[in-house]
């Protein structure tokens, strides 16, 4: 259980607040970079509870900016993207996507001061598809951005899909997190015996109550469930938490699992989800031993069509004004839920709990371990840079990412988890030479 105090450092993000404050010590995903065309339509962006400005100039430079024109405060999205920059409408003063103030047409040449003004715009890069910007105040001396392996193979060989979630970061992050609820709230209607007997993945519906193995880490967190496999073996599913939203979730097979989400905080209650999967990646369990689809899994979340609003983007059709679009009658007789897709179950359960979970409701099990290590490893973080400046390792040696790798595996039943992981780690597949096998189990540790 967390103290009230506690709970409101880990979910509030805004601009000086603790957890916004380290936040901002990172690059964030801000939006797909298809999201934003040259001298096209202006975006809104939500993040970390600043309204901002996604755009385009004519030369194909991207920008992110506050939305306020510094003139007025007039919104720039109803501003003209044309001619290297953004010209705001109401009395055309235009800047370029580092916020230069280019020209003050409403006042005489003599009178204009465009050296003393500037837009407030963030450092921004663009990597394979993704958008990433900057929003701490030491812009001049910028980090890395994030070596997590799927967010470094070629755009054409990752699938970027985005959600919008209506509550909290963490509570959406911790659901990812939290590897027993696999086996019921997705799984729970499939026995061992629906299941080709030939996967390792059967052991997930065989035995619903895994044992755990947590361990703090220079990136985060990492963890495994275990379980008995056949005789002489045991079944693992590792996964990480990265400094400051992501998680590598082990729903697949390891050695070719290259997978990441981000969980974005938009403000203190939404979330934009950030998923990456290689497209090589082999099949998680999806079908029964005849190769139908397993109760639940069928499709792709279908979306809503896009608005211009400041929470227009990404929205799932089933939500929760149509109750997430639960079939009862399939609930009583085909699945678990009633509800279609992964990722919509697990986001019905998750904005169920309310926009921000009371934890001091909470009764944390043995199962938990992963939500409390993670929550205890963020705390200690955010108070390190309070009060000594401090940021995670990653933050500045990325590298120690490319050492990750999360999904499921056999190993000897006699190996410790985390030599059976290194162990996984020399197996790999490496489709862009960027995975590096840990020197040792404590290696980053």
């Amino acid at each position: 259980m967390l103290s009230m105090q506690d709970n409101e450092t880990l979910t509030r993000v805004g601009p000086g607040t603790p957890m916004g404050e380290f936040m901002r010590k990172f690059w964030i995903p801000a939006c797909r970079s298809d999201e934003l065309s040259a001298d096209a339509d202006p975006l809104r962006i939500m993040l970390l509870g600043e309204k901002l400005l996604g755009f385009r100039d004519t030369s194909g430079r991207a920008g992110i900016m506050d939305h306020r024109c510094p003139h007025r405060g007039a919104s720039l999205f109803y501003g003209r993207n044309e001619d290297g920059g953004i010209r705001c409408v109401y009395h055309g003063w235009k800047y370029g996507v580092d916020g230069t103030c280019l020209d003050m047409p409403n006042l005489p040449e003599d009178k204009q001061f465009r050296s003393k003004v500037r837009a407030k715009a963030y450092p921004v890069q663009e990597r394979n598809g993704v958008v990433w910007v900057y929003m701490g105040a030491e812009a001049q001396k910028l980090p890395p951005l994030p070596e997590i392996e799927v967010l470094m193979l070629p755009a054409d060989q990752v699938t970027i899909r985005c959600v919008q979630r209506q509550c909290n970061w963490l509570q959406s992050l911790e659901g990812e997190i939290d590897s027993s609820h696999f086996s019921f709230l997705h799984l729970g209607k499939v026995g061992e015996g629906d299941v080709d007997a030939a996967t390792m993945h059967r052991f997930a519906v065989s035995n619903r109550a895994p044992d755990y193995r947590v361990k703090e880490t220079d990136w985060g967190t990492m963890y495994c469930t275990y379980r008995s496999g056949d005789p002489g073996t045991t079944y693992y599913r590792v996964a990480h938490y990265v400094y400051p939203f992501f998680t590598l979730y082990p729903d697949g097979t390891f050695e070719d699992h290259i997978v990441a989400q981000a969980w974005v905080p938009m403000d203190d209650t939404h979330t934009m989800v950030f998923n990456f999967q290689y497209k090589g990646r082999t099949e998680a369990l999806r079908t029964d031993k005849r190769g139908d689809y397993l109760p639940g899994f069928e499709g792709v979340p279908a979306l809503l069509p896009n608005t211009t609003d400041w929470y227009g983007r990404w929205r799932l059709e089933a939500n929760a004004s149509n109750d997430f679009m639960i079939d009862r009658d399939a609930q009583r007789n085909r699945s678990f839920t009633g509800i279609l897709g992964v990722h919509v179950q697990d986001q019905a359960i998750i904005e169920s709990m309310g926009e921000i979970v009371d934890r001091s409701f909470e009764h944390l099990a043995y199962s938990d371990r992963m939500v409390m290590a993670t929550r205890r490893t963020l705390l200690n973080a955010v108070r390190a840079l309070k009060e000594r400046e401090e940021v995670p390792r990653v933050r500045d040696e990325p590298g120690l990412c490319r050492q990750l790798r999360s999904g499921a595996f056999i190993a000897d039943e006699t190996l410790d988890w985390l030599d059976a992981y290194v162990q996984q780690c020399g197996r790999v597949a490496d489709p862009a030479g960027i995975f590096r096998v840990p020197a040792s189990p404590a290696s980053g540790g």
